[in-house]
């Protein structure tokens, strides 16, 4: 059986944690930032765990995370 290829465009976007769970970053923090609040860009800045109902996918994109 040949090993399975991990997707690079996923390995690229998410991080796996120590206990497994896989993080991405916020969208909007590119542009059009001066209408956005200093609250709401500071907290774009923080990754955040991946919703349960695409945790199957990703884990398919990324078999040895």
């Amino acid at each position: 059986m040949p090993k399975m290829k991990t997707r690079s465009s996923a390995a690229k976007r998410f991080k796996q944690t120590g206990s497994g769970k896989l993080m991405r970053m916020k969208a909007n923090k590119s542009h059009i930032l001066n209408k956005k609040s200093r609250k709401r860009k500071r907290n774009l800045r923080k990754q955040t765990e991946i919703d349960a109902s695409n945790l199957k996918q990703m884990k398919r994109c990324m078999p040895y995370m």
